[in-house]
């Protein structure tokens, strides 16, 4: 089922078995996708395996690299930002930081009784609607897909570490995840986050260790080695090529801040892959 606006806005929703998980691997250009999962499948996602299970649903962007292992059954909710941009209305559903555009670590968030109930109806109002054909359908749809953002952006917050900040301090982390996205591949160090959020480092190593036991330095340093193995394991860039394209001056501080961070260099993760 696909809706298509007059200014190139894009609704996808699809029942997904393993006769069409294809569509899965197909990115598309300025998307975001959520899959809720039915029955247990297994993809390779940025090159790690991951399995899920019914009832968990995953939050993806563009910019994520997924193979299908083994499908069962799932449904697929994708928009792109023409028909929705998050980040103009993050405001209004808080997902900004959280769902997409927010961590080196794909956000899943587990179905209760009581979700599964909600979602359920969503979907049936969501089927129902993209059938529909008159003047109101599009800003119907914005509608109910505001509403299951919400949805996710609350269970996710329930579910991680998100649930021990106060409004503020979540408010904060999600800027912070979100600045990381903008500028991993130019800025290095959490001072200059800090700088840019009018925040202190202190200030920001303090929220963090309510969160979790990862600080904001790790955070940065993750979603550095995500691309840097993305890049490595999707293209055929050498190894120089990509340190640059990250932000290091020349592939020996390259080298030296991935086997810090792998315990093995560029070279032995891409000799690996053969």
């Amino acid at each position: 089922m696909n809706y298509q606006g007059p200014n190139q806005e894009q609704l996808i929703l699809e029942e997904i078995t393993s006769q069409n998980c294809q569509v899965l691997e197909k990115p598309v250009a300025s998307s975001q996708t959520l899959i809720w999962f039915k029955s247990e499948s297994i993809f390779v996602i940025d090159g790690k395996q991951e399995i899920f299970q019914p009832n968990q649903i995953l939050c993806l962007t563009e910019f994520h690299h997924l193979h299908v292992k083994s499908m069962g059954k799932a449904r697929m909710v994708r928009f792109n930002r023409p028909f929705y941009c998050v980040l103009d209305h993050d405001s209004e559903v808080g997902c900004k930081g959280i769902l997409f555009f927010g961590s080196s670590q794909v956000p899943v968030l587990t179905l209760d009784a009581n979700g599964i109930d909600q979602f359920e109806t969503l979907w049936k109002v969501f089927v129902s609607e993209i059938n529909s054909q008159d003047n109101l359908q599009q800003e119907m749809l914005q509608m109910i897909l505001k509403r299951l953002l919400i949805l996710c952006t609350r269970l996710y917050k329930e579910q991680s570490d998100l649930k021990n900040l106060t409004s503020f301090d979540s408010d904060l982390v999600r800027e912070f995840n979100f600045l990381v996205e903008k500028h991993f591949k130019k800025i290095h160090t959490v001072k200059e986050y800090a700088e840019l959020l009018n925040k202190s480092p202190k200030t920001l190593a303090n929220l963090f260790s309510k969160m979790s036991s990862k600080t904001p330095l790790s955070y940065i340093h993750d979603r550095i080695m995500l691309e840097a193995k993305r890049l490595l394991f999707y293209t055929d860039k050498p190894i120089k090529e990509i340190g640059y394209e990250l932000g290091f001056e020349d592939i020996q501080s390259f080298s030296r801040f991935f086997k810090k961070n792998e315990g093995k260099s560029p070279s032995e993760f891409k000799a690996e892959l053969v």
